[in-house]
């Protein structure tokens, strides 16, 4: 048995006392528990006090970490070290914000140099674009079309909404499904002479973002003359995006050592940049670093990312609790959930170690979610009566941005703060019986409707809390998730940065494509040959 195994082995024996006791009896035994099992930085408050863990499971978890060498680990990312194993690649995302004096290097050489003049091409294209410097064949720029999928889709569609508040340059609109209907009902409405597509795919060739671009194209081809004008490409493959029809100083490149899931900090925020101006995007950018600074430097026992992240295992690997609830109280942040779910289920959704061994615990859970207080009206029933246990996190400001608003953040801060209460506290059975006898029920029927009014509680939470959703802040809370997946996954010995389930149906996808058009698909199986008849 190995060490790590032995961590894992402490904890399996911790969960049963954990488990059987009420998370409201902790509070009672510990009146100081919501400070000790807590952390602050900056504007941020990270509340995992809502949940089983106390200070013999945490430390059982923060030894967890060491034996699995996190901190070696963190340090050897940042130093720009090939740990995609996989592909042999560094993973440095975190270049992209880091500082101007910043020296990073990758296979000796630094980094920082290229980094530093891509991020100024972009701040000086965007400057121009939105002072209409850079204008359309029919006006100043109105519009912005970002085609992409996945990464180069999922962050800046998130980061542009979230940060809505901030926005004084020209509406976004983002285009990913490869479905007509969502390119078709997105140009529909815009005006080609004043509108700029950015088309963002590192290779130049993924099938969804290609196919979405020529129509794009042909789309703009109707009403100018030189549609490729008005075009900006987000690629690594310069040659392909000039062949395309798009000037080679209109693309904007990035290295391979940056995953599609974590590439909004760089030519990817470009539709975030043109949106609410470089000086906002630098402050996205610096709240990030600012989170990246935190990981690095804190105690293990008070770091953000490293705290959520033991929360994730503990539920995940340890209670055995197959999903996670990200419930953000900010409608602006209403796309965090699917950000996430790439982020998380796409870097740790695997199936064996780094090693090729099959895992022998469970790898990430299921990530879904909705803002509130949408969600209360539709799957909170089962989150809190339901026959699975799902830890919740809750995401919540103290500040809106509508002043004159004030008493609708008042009342969605309650709703958060009940919900994550109600979760822990529950209602027992006499309670309900209470409340029927109340009602003037006795009997039979008393038992009958109480029982339906039962909440069993004892279901954990974190509560994310932060002073005020701005770009600064917006950039601290996508690095903490970052990082959070980062320690997940070493504590996992997996690869959090290959993606090599996405690559299967692809190929048979593009197998599949000439079937649609009268191949010969007897090599297919009775289903798939049934509904290709079917749909063609």
């Amino acid at each position: 048995m190995t060490k790590i195994d032995d961590c894992w082995g402490r904890l399996d024996a911790l969960k049963t006392d954990a488990l059987s006791r009420p998370i409201l009896s902790l509070f009672s035994a510990d009146p100081d528990r919501a400070a000790r099992f807590s952390a602050r930085f900056d504007g941020l408050l990270l509340d995992y006090a809502k949940t089983a863990i106390d200070a013999p499971v945490r430390d059982a978890l923060l030894d967890l970490t060491q034996c699995a060498a996190v901190e070696d680990r963190r340090e050897a990312m940042f130093a720009g070290d090939a740990i995609n194993e996989t592909e042999g690649r560094a993973v440095l995302h975190t270049a992209l914000r880091a500082p101007d004096d910043a020296v990073i290097k990758v296979e000796g050489a630094d980094v920082m140099p290229t980094v530093r003049q891509t991020r100024a091409r972009m701040r000086e294209f965007a400057q121009a674009l939105r002072a209409g410097q850079i204008a359309g064949q029919g006006g100043p720029i109105t519009d912005v079309v970002n085609i992409g999928i996945g990464g180069s889709d999922l962050g800046p569609a998130m980061a542009v909404l979230a940060l809505a508040p901030f926005h004084d340059g020209p509406r976004c609109h983002f285009v990913s499904n490869v479905d007509a209907a969502h390119i078709a009902d997105t140009l529909k409405e815009l005006d080609a002479g004043r509108t700029l597509v950015i088309v963002a795919s590192k290779t130049f060739t993924t099938t969804e973002t290609m196919t979405n671009a020529a129509t794009a194209r042909d789309w703009m081809g109707q009403s100018v003359s030189d549609p490729g004008a008005q075009f900006v490409a987000l690629s690594s493959a310069t040659a392909k995006a000039v062949d395309f029809g798009i000037a080679e100083d209109r693309v904007f490149g990035f290295e391979d050592w940056v995953g599609g899931r974590y590439s909004m900090w760089g030519p990817i925020g470009l539709a975030l940049m043109l949106a609410v101006g470089p000086d906002h995007f630098d402050a996205f950018l610096e709240g990030a670093a600012a989170m990246d600074a935190h990981f690095r430097a804190a105690p293990l026992a008070e770091n953000l990312p490293v705290l959520l992240a033991l929360t994730g295992l503990w539920h995940r690997q340890v209670c055995g609790y197959a999903s996670r609830a990200v419930l953000p109280y900010d409608q602006r942040l209403s796309r965090l959930p699917a950000y996430l779910q790439q982020l998380e289920m796409e870097s740790n959704g695997k199936r064996v170690a780094m090693d090729g061994t099959d895992l022998s615990r469970p790898s990430g859970p299921i990530v879904w979610g909705e803002p509130g207080t949408n969600g209360q009206h539709a799957f909170y029933q089962l989150i809190h009566q339901g026959t699975d246990v799902v830890p919740c996190e809750f995401l919540i400001a103290a500040e809106g941005h509508e002043p004159e608003l004030a008493h609708h953040h008042r009342l969605l801060v309650a709703n958060c703060l009940a919900q994550s209460e109600a979760l822990m506290r529950g209602r027992s059975l006499e309670e309900a019986r209470a409340m029927m006898r109340e009602k003037g029920l006795s009997g039979a029927e008393l038992e009958r409707q109480a029982r339906h009014r039962v909440f069993p509680g004892n279901r954990p939470s974190v509560t994310l809390a932060y002073d005020r959703l701005t770009p600064r802040r917006l950039g601290q809370i996508v690095a903490l998730y970052e990082h959070r997946v980062f320690v997940e996954g070493v504590v996992l010995g997996i690869n959090s940065f290959d993606q090599w389930g996405v690559e299967l149906g692809k190929e048979l996808a593009t197998a599949l494509q000439p079937l649609l058009e009268g191949g010969n698909a007897d090599a297919k199986d009775g289903s798939t040959q049934a509904l290709i008849r079917f749909l063609t």
